[in-house]
C-alpha cells in the first residue's frame, strides 16, 4: 500500500522499488539511427558496457553488441521511425536493497521518437552561453559516464532558461570548463583546437571522439586536450558543442564576446561524409 498524489492505492506503483529511480542506480545511451543503422554502433556499446562494468553492474551473457543492436532496431522498425530516430538505452540494477543492491543483476529499458533530419546540419541561429556556477562537476571517473542521476544537468538547464541563454558551460571543483549541458566543449584558438580532457570531469562523449579524429585529418589545425579556463573562452575564435543527435553546435555567443562558426561548418561536411563512406 502506498500514498501516491495524495491518494492511497493498495497496489505499489511500478516505481516503488525502481532503483534508479530511487538512487539514480543506472546509466544510459543516447543513439541516433539513420535508415537502419545505428551511428557509431560499437563505441556506444562499448561505452555502456565499461559503464556498468564501473558501477559493478552484472553484464548478461546474452547482452552481445548485436543484442544491444537488434533490440533498438527492432523498437524503431515497430515505431516505422527507423529512417531517423534517436533512441535511449537504460540500464538500471533490478529491484530490492537499500544504497546496498540485493543484486547486481540489471533490466533495460528503451525508447525512441522521430528526428526531422538524417545528416547533421550546422544550426546558425543565434546560440548564447554563460557559466552555470550554483554547483560544481568533481573530477571523478564517475562524472565522465552516462548516468541516471543529471541533477546539475537539470538545475543548469534551469537556470539557462530563466536567463535566455541556449545553454551553460559546467565548471569542475577546480573552476575549469568541464562540458556544457547537453555535450562536449571545444575551443578554437588561432589554430589549436582544444577539448577538456576527460581527467577533468568532462563526458566520455562519443560524438567528442569523433570530432577529435576528424580534426585532426585538417591541415593547419592542432588539436589539444587540454584544460580550459573560464578566461580562455572569451579568448577563442570558435567555440562548439558536440553530441550525438545534434552532431555540432556553434556557440555564436559567450558573454560579451561573438564567435565565428567556420571549422564547425568543415567539421560537419567531414562528419557527414565519414558517416556516408560507413
Amino acid at each position: 500500500m502506498i500514498n501516491f498524489n495524495g491518494n492511497i492505492a493498495q497496489e505499489d506503483n511500478i516505481l516503488t522499488l525502481n532503483r534508479a529511480f530511487l538512487y539514480g542506480d543506472g546509466v544510459f545511451e543516447t543513439v541516433k539511427i539513420v535508415n537502419g543503422k545505428i551511428l557509431f554502433l560499437e563505441d556506444h556499446y562499448f561505452r555502456l558496457m565499461a559503464s556498468m562494468r564501473v558501477v559493478r553492474m552484472m553484464i548478461p551473457m546474452n547482452f552481445t553488441m548485436e543484442y544491444f543492436e537488434e533490440q533498438i532496431l527492432n523498437l524503431v522498425n515497430q515505431l516505422n521511425i527507423a529512417s531517423s530516430a534517436r533512441a535511449r538505452i537504460t540500464v538500471f540494477r533490478n529491484d530490492g536493497g537499500l544504497y546496498l543492491p540485493k543484486s547486481n543483476e540489471i533490466s533495460f529499458l528503451i525508447n525512441a521518437i522521430s528526428l526531422g533530419n538524417k545528416a547533421y546540419t550546422v544550426n546558425t541561429n543565434e546560440y548564447e552561453v554563460d557559466l552555470y556556477k550554483d554547483f560544481y562537476v568533481t573530477k571523478q571517473l564517475l562524472s565522465s559516464l552516462k548516468t541516471t542521476n543529471k541533477m546539475i544537468n537539470i538545475t543548469g538547464s534551469i537556470f539557462a532558461d530563466e536567463n535566455g541563454l541556449a545553454n551553460c558551460i559546467l565548471l569542475n571543483d577546480s573552476k575549469n570548463v568541464v562540458e556544457a549541458l547537453q555535450g562536449n566543449v571545444f575551443m578554437l584558438t588561432g589554430k589549436k583546437l582544444i577539448t577538456p580532457p576527460v581527467s577533468e570531469g568532462a563526458l566520455n562523449g562519443i560524438m567528442r571522439k569523433q570530432i577529435l579524429a576528424l580534426a585532426k585529418k585538417v591541415e593547419g589545425i592542432e588539436v589539444l586536450e587540454e584544460i580550459i579556463s573560464p578566461f580562455d573562452l572569451q579568448k577563442a575564435d570558435e567555440l562548439f558543442l558536440t553530441n550525438v543527435i545534434t552532431g555540432i553546435q556553434p556557440i555564436t555567443k559567450y558573454r560579451k564576446k561573438d564567435f565565428t562558426t567556420n571549422l564547425a561548418h568543415l567539421l560537419v561536411q567531414k562528419l557527414n561524409e565519414s558517416i556516408s563512406e560507413n
